[in-house]
């Protein structure tokens, strides 16, 4: 089951971390680090009915963070390309913002107390 379309960066970043909000889901995506699996082998761990584990994952995928494949009656799951991509840059953008005030504060502050 593909993503649903985002019109926006702002749209897919909320999706990625609504999909992130859930300890279950994390601990799908903790999973799916260590390689492929499916739907029962990501739910026994976790206490999960199939349904339940079926609708975390369907949120995971409409994240961004995993892609299925399905074969006869089994759905396999993993970690799909780039999927931290998105979280990535925002991370970054916020980490470069908080530099440059951080720069600026101390520019400001040897302006304000020259050092001998």
């Amino acid at each position: 089951m593909p993503s649903p379309p985002a019109s926006s960066p702002t749209e897919r970043l909320d999706r990625l971390f609504v999909a992130l909000a859930d300890g279950n889901r994390r601990a799908m995506v903790d999973q799916l680090s260590r390689g492929p699996a499916s739907v029962t082998d990501l739910a026994k761990p976790l206490a999960l009915r199939l349904p339940s584990a079926v609708k975390h994952l369907a949120v995971l995928e409409a994240g961004g963070l995993v892609q299925s494949d399905k074969a006869g009656r089994v759905r396999t799951y993993r970690i799909a390309p780039d999927a931290f991509g998105g979280l990535e840059a925002w991370v970054a953008e916020r980490k470069a913002t908080w530099h440059r005030q951080f720069d600026a504060l101390e520019a400001l502050l040897d302006e304000q107390d020259p050092q001998p």
